[in-house]
């Protein structure tokens, strides 16, 4: 879950959420609101905090530079995120990202480090029967702590964020093959330290249809193992420039794909699709591996450090 992570225009949302209780569903558990189970996705953060860990594998073809029709670099990265609670509302993050970027002109490729992610978030609403959570942070790319060789840049970005999430459990009997849809999503603005550097937004949603909702809450429809522990689902990560020359464009891809979850860990694997021909001309792919901490460990490191 890259972070592709904004104060993520929280009053409306909040406003929309309302501020219903919590169910008898276990309201520590990673991802759980009311009876809905909202997975941590790859390239849009979701709105919960949790104990856990990730690795992401990724490969993608993209432009050596903003203009569209620029030659490509091919990119390989793996990227790994701690995420730990404070408090039950709380969390921290901890992210790193190593990559291989091989540019078309011919030369060699280069190997080294992005720069460090730091991540703080809190969850502002819980509404169970309603399946809704909106959530705010911010997120800060530590300038320096990466390798210029591969892109790294030398200032910082801050990005306030306002995460959210929606399960449509709450809809009436005639549409109830569409309950086990879910939305999640963030709003986030990148604010460089650097005057000189264009500010950004970074917005994206995720759709997911959940089997295992399907079977439990609407009709058993007799799936075995694996689907009946499977998400559907198509992430769309966008970022918009906001100021500079490159003011008004937009990137971006369009990712289905489809995950497994259990007790403990998660696997997901997704397509990347350009959203357009400044985003690149050729399909990516990404490899997600996801544990559970909190159930994992429950009474030791999965645990809020001040329950």
């Amino acid at each position: 879950m890259k972070r592709t992570a904004s104060a993520r225009l929280a009053l409306s949302l909040l406003m929309l959420a309302g501020a219903g209780g919590l169910s008898s569903a276990p309201a520590q558990a990673h991802g759980v609101i009311g009876k809905r189970f909202l997975p941590a996705t790859i390239t849009v953060d979701d709105p919960f905090v949790s104990d856990e860990a990730s690795l992401v594998v990724g490969h993608r073809k993209l432009p050596q530079e903003e203009s569209a029709g620029a030659a490509e670099i091919d990119m390989t990265t793996f990227s790994t995120e701690l995420s730990k609670r404070i408090t039950p509302d709380l969390g921290l993050s901890l992210g790193a990202t190593y990559q291989r970027v091989r540019p078309d002109d011919g030369t060699g490729a280069q190997y080294g480090f992005d720069n460090l992610g730091l991540g703080l978030k809190y969850q502002v609403i819980k509404n169970a029967e309603h399946e809704a959570i909106v959530s705010v942070g911010v997120d800060a790319d530590l300038g320096g702590t990466g390798s210029s060789r591969v892109g790294a840049e030398s200032f910082s970005t801050l990005s306030p964020s306002l995460f959210y999430g929606k399960g449509f459990g709450d809809l009436p009997d005639a549409v109830k093959y569409l309950r086990p849809l879910a939305i999640t999503g963030i709003v986030s603005p990148e604010l460089p330290t650097r005057r000189s550097e264009p500010d950004r937004l970074n917005w994206g949603f995720t759709v997911q249809y959940s089997l295992q909702y399907l079977q439990t809450y609407v009709r058993d429809v007799g799936l075995g193992a694996p689907f009946n522990r499977m998400i559907a689902l198509i992430e769309v990560p966008v970022k918009t420039c906001l100021s500079g020359d490159c003011s008004g464009q937009t990137t971006g891809t369009v990712n289905p794909g489809v995950m497994w979850f259990g007790k403990y860990v998660q696997v997901a694997l997704e397509a990347a699709i350009p959203l357009n021909r400044r985003s690149g001309h050729d399909v990516g792919a990404f490899l997600q591996f996801h544990w559970f901490l909190d159930d994992m460990f429950p009474k030791g490191i999965g645990k809020p450090i001040f329950p």
